[in-house]
């Protein structure tokens, strides 16, 4: 990409999107294009082509999504997978007919098999059944990498798609029903936190492993791969290191300060027992991870105070 080269940023008030939207500012890219939801409804196949005609960005960042945690997944199937679907479609083919020089389709660590080997390796897609909490949602990211790859293959466009580990970071989702697993356990203890509560509830048994990747690591690998890649196989992002969710909302506590006991509901589910990505074919390129978790918590949990989230929601 040229410092000149006229960027369309879709979801850039996301977490994603804000954090590529930082990223590109820093690196002194200037023509940025981006709508809110109300100003274009990417669900909208009309809206979206009138958008991609009139403006002919050159490189796409395709962050929009309808995201949310375990219980989201769970409970709102078809919202997920049609409205995903929805915008994938339209903006993947609207970035086809309008010519543009690159895109890039941000998916999820979801897309692999509940059982598949550890670490997920790239090959592993579509050798196993998915974790059926969010089924639906990785069949709408499997879809958008899989339109990618077909453009790629058939009209030689230069369409990539990346899969990060779970983000977190600046701009995340705390709703106390809809948000991941680490923005939910911030919540949770700040809210222990104000109202001296003598415990935390999480979900689940604690063991599930996860990896956590900071949101402007992300942004920065997407802004190298997007400069440097140009491979229809997808490509995993990710720091390479997994934790139990224990741990997590031990480290969460510390960083919130405030100690209560943490109780455990085993009735609830757990999800896949273990995700975390085989990082291999990104580092072989040059690229690392540099934001330690307990940095990344630290920063996400100032920025929750800053945004006064518990008055707001």
């Amino acid at each position: 990409m040229n410092k000149n080269s006229k960027i369309f940023i879709a979801g850039h008030n996301g977490m994603v999107g804000s954090a590529v939207h930082r990223k590109l500012i820093a690196e002194g890219y200037s023509n940025i294009i981006f709508r809110t939801s109300s100003e274009l409804d990417l669900k909208r196949q009309r809206e979206v082509e009138l958008f991609f005609e009139e403006f002919q960005p050159e490189y796409v960042f395709l962050c929009a999504a309808k995201v949310g945690g375990i219980m989201a997944n769970n409970l709102y199937r078809a919202d997920f997978i049609y409205a995903n679907l929805q915008i994938e479609l339209n903006v993947i083919y609207s970035a086809y007919k309008s010519a543009a020089k690159k895109l890039m389709f941000f998916g999820s660590s979801c897309i692999y098999p509940k059982f598949a080997p550890q670490p997920l390796k790239e090959e592993s897609l579509l050798t196993g059944l998915l974790e059926p909490t969010n089924e639906p949602y990785a069949i709408a990211k499997i879809s958008g990498l899989k339109l990618c790859e077909s453009f790629f293959d058939q009209y030689g466009c230069n369409f990539i798609s990346v899969m990060p580990t779970n983000l977190y970071g600046y701009n995340d989702n705390y709703h106390p029903e809809n948000a991941h697993v680490l923005p939910s356990l911030i919540r949770k203890f700040h809210e222990a936190k104000v109202n001296k509560l003598p415990h935390v509830e999480i979900w689940g048994s604690g063991k599930p492993m996860r990896e956590f990747l900071f949101v402007d690591d992300l942004a920065d690998a997407a802004y190298f791969l997007m400069n440097n890649y140009n491979e229809k196989q997808f490509i995993n992002i990710g720091c390479g290191e997994d934790i139990s969710i224990a741990a997590l909302a031990n480290i969460i506590q510390e960083v919130v300060s405030y100690k209560c006991e943490i109780k455990f509901d085993s009735s609830k589910p757990d999800g896949t027992p273990r995700k975390l990505m085989d990082i291999s074919k990104l580092t072989s390129l040059g690229w690392r991870s540099k934001i330690r978790l307990t940095e990344g918590i630290t920063k996400t949990y100032n920025d929750f105070l800053s945004k006064n989230i518990l008055t707001t929601s």
